[in-house]
């Protein structure tokens, strides 16, 4: 391989909410962690080399995306989802998880009630409380760590204030893609609710098959749907609050863009927009080898837990570097397994429950990093499990 993803970078003491924050958000030191959703890989030479090449200027004023950014924009997702969009349909904003609050505001009224499939990325429903707006919960259907969607449960859950659908995909934490069917009924229900939907695709090039962009499926159910989406993930390159809304609908798009303009999320530094122009022009070879050794990582994890006899277990998720492993044949005590992790394994991974109730008894880990620091955390789980 040409990158070195082995590579070992000392992310402490640089102001890493992943290394530097540990004690304030898990009241212990000395733990070795494997939570927040991002990689401890070096990001590509070409983003870096663009970055430094671009801060030669010397001047660091207010930037607005050029035509070729929205091109790139438009070439990628062509490319690499087979989706062909405009550049009307796409605005800039500094950050996937602002844009969903900023949705939620442009898109429904105080008490109106909006769906998410837990568990889920825990901002997508911390976001609907923190409006003013009522959080249904239609939780996904479980089986031997498969994971899919419940329509009927769906269908039943919908009332006349039901107005939003939020859609984590690929998803956050269970690790599925969806596939086009799954999204086609989904689309279908929406529809015949008059439901808009919110697609959040951050993880959609972190995926090992075919992924489909909700709004690719059919004009129907791109005239409502709102996708978000930034290369934050695919390049570890979070930190810049470099994302961008896309809306085939015209009117939904406004509505959204006026929401936005009034929280203030339009304005992208200049540095998120040099990014992602050396990102989607330069790094695609990286994310192809990235890719590889992401799988690696899981399989390696997977064989690691059975050649120790452990009884922690994980569906290989089909996208993302995020492990939604199972403890519930160690303890049915939520807890203690939590305290055990941080206690005496002194290892820091995410707690299944902030994805909701329904993650009782998983954590999530976070499998990006280098082979030697994920073994070294797996053996410390192991031993204490």
């Amino acid at each position: 391989m040409k990158y070195n993803f082995d590579e070992v970078i000392d992310r402490e003491n640089t102001d890493c909410a992943k290394y530097d924050a540990l004690e304030f958000y898990f009241n212990e030191k000395d733990l070795q962690p494997l939570w927040v959703a991002d990689m401890d890989f070096k990001t590509p030479d070409v983003i870096n080399n663009a970055i430094i090449n671009r801060a030669k200027h010397g001047v660091y004023g207010y930037a607005k995306p050029s035509k070729d950014t929205y091109n790139l924009v438009k070439e990628w997702m062509k490319k690499r989802h087979n989706w062909e969009i405009e550049t009307s349909w796409i605005k800039f904003v500094n950050g996937v998880v602002p844009a969903y609050s900023a949705a939620i505001e442009a898109f429904t009224n105080v008490e109106d009630e909006i769906i998410v499939q837990t568990p889920v990325y825990f901002p997508l429903f911390k976001s609907i409380k923190a409006n003013g707006r009522k959080l249904i919960k239609n939780s996904l259907k479980e089986k031997d760590g498969y994971y899919t969607m419940d329509f009927e449960d769906l269908k039943s859950k919908i009332t006349p204030k039901t107005k939003l659908m939020v859609l984590c995909s690929p998803h956050n934490p269970v690790g599925r893609v969806w596939d086009k069917e799954e999204l086609k009924a989904l689309g279908q229900i929406c529809i015949e609710n008059n439901l808009i939907i919110i697609s959040d695709e951050i993880h959609a090039d972190l995926v090992f098959k075919k992924f489909t962009p909700m709004a690719s499926i059919s004009e129907e159910i791109s005239k409502i749907t709102l996708t978000l989406n930034s290369p934050g993930k695919t390049f570890n390159i979070a930190g810049l609050n470099c994302a961008y809304a896309i809306s085939e609908n015209e009117q939904l798009l406004k509505n959204f863009e006026k929401e936005a303009q009034k929280r203030e999320i339009s304005s992208i530094n200049v540095f998120g927009f040099t990014a992602l122009q050396a990102a989607y022009t330069h790094g695609e070879e990286w994310l192809e080898e990235l890719l590889i050794y992401l799988k690696s990582n899981i399989t390696f994890t997977k064989d690691y837990l059975i050649s120790q006899d452990s009884k922690i277990s994980f569906f290989e998720p089909e996208a993302t570097y995020l492990l939604w492993l199972n403890f519930k044949k160690i303890s049915n005590n939520h807890e203690q397994v939590k305290q055990k992790l941080l206690k005496e394994a002194k290892v820091a991974l995410n707690d299944g429950t902030s994805f909701g109730i329904e993650g009782k008894g998983y954590f999530r880990l976070n499998c990006a990093t280098t082979k030697a620091n994920l073994e070294k955390a797996l053996g410390k789980i192991v031993t204490y499990f």
